[in-house]
């Protein structure tokens, strides 16, 4: 078993760091996130994520996880650092910089021999950028040192148990160095099979994973605007349309948010904006969705400002507390923007504010709102489907009608 460093503690990094140390590793976590760092050394999480604090009570009371906010030399070091957008630019361009000062500080304790591992996201040919920074800064050549791509397939929710059980891809420069970040792998992933590629190649698997999504999501969104001018109901057209046994198209929502399905279309945009028609007509539309919502909404209170507008659901999906790139806050501010009162309901997120939102329990924003604006499914308002329907609302996501509870 070796050491290993990983650079980044949020939503992959954390998880991943106490999965190797379950296996038998030493692992060092690392973050310039002094408050994240401060939290973990009291012995707590800093993110919500099933299961997650238990399995990190565990590691820490052994030794095999210990987090610091200094870089530890070790024979393996994994980057699971953002690539949000670069802010002050007119279109959605990749901010490497993260990934960029993680790989510098590597090079600062590399040593021959040693593995390095980019797990975040990135555009193509990030890789080949990593690999050139630790050659240019470590002063070893790159047949000196190992480094590969393997991308995070993980859903929230379930982060721990598709760590150890999902398919992984591991892309290289050099098979060799492939074959080694395998072994590292297969001392955890218990079901998935693990698969050898170019690094290019491991890249692009990510972001069209995730595409491919986001383009049937878009198919969806569409629909539901064109049933609406049609007075059907698209969630009846879906389920009706999915009884042949060749269409399987996926229900529409308030639009698409999340640090993947948002984002990573937008890497491949950047690079081949010519090329990417659909994929960058499809990122418009889902963007464009919460917009929609909000007119739905105006003209269901009759444009009336003196009304209170309660939004169920301000994090991105069911069930977790993930707010990166939320349609719902979309539509929560563009509410606020048009001069309305808005309160909204995240039970995954203390009560208080939400990005700038107030937030409620069920029970009070039912009670203060005038109107209510379902865009998320969570276990607690599917339980409370009776009691919702007693107001006036829109559901964005079928809930009220397909739904369990």
């Amino acid at each position: 078993m070796s050491n290993i460093t990983v650079l980044g503690l949020g939503y992959i990094g954390l998880p991943t760091s106490i999965v190797l140390a379950k296996s038998g590793h030493k692992v060092f976590g690392y973050d310039i996130n002094e408050k994240a760092i401060s939290i973990l050394k009291k012995g707590k999480i800093h993110i919500t994520e099933k299961n997650l604090q238990a399995a990190y009570n565990e590691v820490i009371k052994t030794d095999t996880f210990i987090v610091e906010n200094v870089i530890v030399k070790s024979e393996i070091y994994i980057i699971a650092v953002p690539t949000p957008f670069k802010k002050n630019e007119n279109k959605k361009v990749a901010d490497l910089s993260f990934v960029d000062s993680a790989a510098e500080t590597i090079a600062g304790v590399l040593k021959e021999g040693d593995l390095v591992i980019l797990e975040s996201t990135v555009p193509p040919g990030s890789t080949k950028r990593m690999t050139d920074i630790l050659e240019e800064k470590s002063g070893l050549s790159r047949e000196k040192f190992h480094s590969v791509h393997c991308p995070e397939r993980v859903l929230p929710g379930k982060i721990l148990y598709e760590l150890e059980h999902n398919d992984r891809i591991i892309g290289s420069e050099r098979v060799e160095s492939a074959l080694l970040a395998k072994e590292l792998y297969e001392s955890f992933v218990k079901q998935g099979d693990i698969f050898i590629t170019d690094d290019i190649t491991a890249e692009m698997a990510k972001l069209v994973e995730n595409t491919s999504r986001d383009v049937n999501i878009a198919f969806a969104n569409e629909l539901s605007i064109i049933c609406d001018e049609l007075d059907i109901n698209v969630f009846e057209l879906i389920k009706l349309a999915n009884k042949h046994p060749r269409v399987d198209i996926l229900n529409p929502g308030v639009g698409v948010g999340g640090h993947c399905l948002a984002v990573d279309p937008w890497f491949i945009v950047e690079r081949y904006p010519k090329e990417a028609i659909i994929i960058n007509n499809s990122r418009l539309s889902n963007d464009s969705k919460p917009f929609w919502v909000s007119a739905k909404v105006e003209k269901a209170i009759s444009y009336d400002k003196s009304k209170t507008i309660g939004i169920l659901g301000l994090a991105y999906k069911p069930n977790i507390d993930d707010l990166r790139e939320s349609p719902s806050l979309v539509l929560a501010h563009d509410l606020v923007n048009k001069g309305y009162n808005v309160i909204g309901c995240e039970p995954n997120c203390n009560e208080g504010t939400v990005d700038g939102i107030v937030n409620l329990s069920l029970i009070d924003t039912l009670q203060e709102a005038d109107f209510i604006t379902l865009t998320l499914a969570h276990n607690e308002f599917i339980e409370s489907k009776d009691i919702i329907s007693k107001n006036p609302f829109f559901d964005c996501i079928g809930m009220m009608e397909y739904t369990n509870g």
